[in-house]
């Protein structure tokens, strides 16, 4: 197995973890690409935040790599064609050129724009308004603090990157400007237009990898990922209470 090769794979695997993919289809996906790349054994150990991995080759040689992974989000796009790309490695009909072009093909894939995301959100907290049994105008209103909430979100990005406290700061602004649009008249009531946005916030992409990492034996990454969900949901509470309840909009 060359060491070019283990790179490459070790690439593979740190950016399906980063694209939001469960432990064990990264820890298979390695498995399985370093044994197809001619490795005689693989030990993979990972966790949301490392990676470790050692493989045995057939003369008899070790080698070990380690990978720190800071940020972890949600790119399916990228994680399609990352899993692809593992399964054509895995074919052995791909040579090391094709695996770098469509490795950096995969990570400079097309995003969404940011104003799609606002767009997204806006409509996700309306309907989610509606739903919950909201009128037109709360819809209307939500749908404009949906927008103030994706605001909130990027700044706190290119500020801090600390997601929780995003999700937190998010939920101050959804509450404080629901309970302005009653001061104002525009609404009777906060609750729908609050819940609304909160929907938007909620980990639950990351609860339901917490909850399969634990069901295939992760352990330790489903424990992770089951605190961080927990700690969100409790940062976007802290937030509407700080609003609510300390800033005596609620009283």
């Amino acid at each position: 197995m060359m060491l070019e090769l283990f790179n490459f794979v070790m690439d593979i695997g740190e950016q399906m973890l980063i694209s939001g993919a469960e432990v064990h289809r990264v820890e298979d996906s390695i498995n399985r690409m370093c044994l197809a790349l001619g490795a005689v054994r693989v030990d993979v150990f990972i966790i949301t935040s490392s990676i470790v991995v050692t493989v045995h080759t057939a003369d008899g040689q070790t080698h070990t790599q380690t990978r720190r992974v800071v940020s972890v989000g949600t790119n399916y796009e990228k994680l399609h064609l990352l899993n692809e790309l593992s399964r054509e490695i895995c074919e052995k009909g791909i040579t090391q050129k094709e695996i770098e072009q469509k490795f950096n093909a995969a990570v400079n894939c097309k995003k969404f724009p940011l104003w799609f995301e606002f767009v997204c959100y806006a409509v996700i907290a309306g309907a989610f308004t509606l739903f919950f049994g909201g009128s037109i105008i709360e819809a209307l209103v939500s749908l404009s603090v949906g927008v103030a909430v994706r605001l909130g979100i990027f700044f706190c990005d290119k500020l801090i990157s600390n997601k929780i406290f995003g999700k937190f700061f998010s939920a101050v602004v959804a509450t404080f400007l629901a309970f302005w649009a009653v001061k104002l008249g525009w609404i009777a009531d906060v609750d729908k237009v609050i819940i609304g946005n909160i929907m938007t916030l909620i980990p639950g992409i990351g609860l339901t990898n917490a909850l399969r990492d634990l069901f295939t034996g992760d352990s330790i990454a489903g424990l992770l990922r089951s605190i961080e969900a927990v700690l969100t949901a409790l940062a976007i509470a802290a937030g509407y209470f700080l609003v609510a309840v300390l800033g005596g909009f609620a009283l």
